[in-house]
């Protein structure tokens, strides 16, 4: 697996049409749920890309602060449907997470996960804040690694 972490401004025009190809895949189609995807954070984000070979297997977004939250964000976290299985969730996350710590100086991270992915994120030292809420239909919880 090799792992690429960009801001937007540093991304290629074929890294970011896999990226929205991939994220669109699944939270679009898969998921059955018709939302704007591209939200304007995509410009204040670092990028986080797994690739498996030429094929985007894993994504993540980190949301600067101020822009989601006052915190770091993670979101868009995404594992292709060719690659489940092979534990990419967690690798994306701990890159996610690595790079947040060890790049940008250890601080909090917020994320919104959907309530059925609350253990996992879990296991990553995210802890739910009590906020449960519907996001495009899908219930999500707010998660915090402080």
């Amino acid at each position: 697996m090799k792992w690429i972490i960009k801001t937007f401004d540093k991304l290629d025009t074929k890294e970011l049409y896999v990226i929205l190809q991939l994220r669109a895949e699944v939270f679009v189609v898969e998921q059955d749920c018709p939302y704007q995807d591209v939200d304007n954070k995509d410009m204040d984000s670092y990028h986080v890309m797994g690739f498996d070979s030429e094929h985007l297997a894993a994504y993540t977004r980190i949301v600067k602060p101020g822009i989601s939250y006052s915190e770091m964000a993670i979101g868009r976290v995404v594992v292709s449907p060719k690659n489940r299985g092979e534990r990419l969730g967690v690798q994306v996350m701990k890159q996610s997470i690595a790079f947040v710590e060890g790049e940008l100086g250890h601080q909090a991270i917020r994320l919104s996960a959907q309530s059925h992915l609350q253990k996992f994120y879990s296991d990553l030292g995210f802890q739910f804040t009590g906020k449960e809420y519907l996001e495009d239909g899908i219930p999500h919880v707010e998660m915090l690694r402080d």
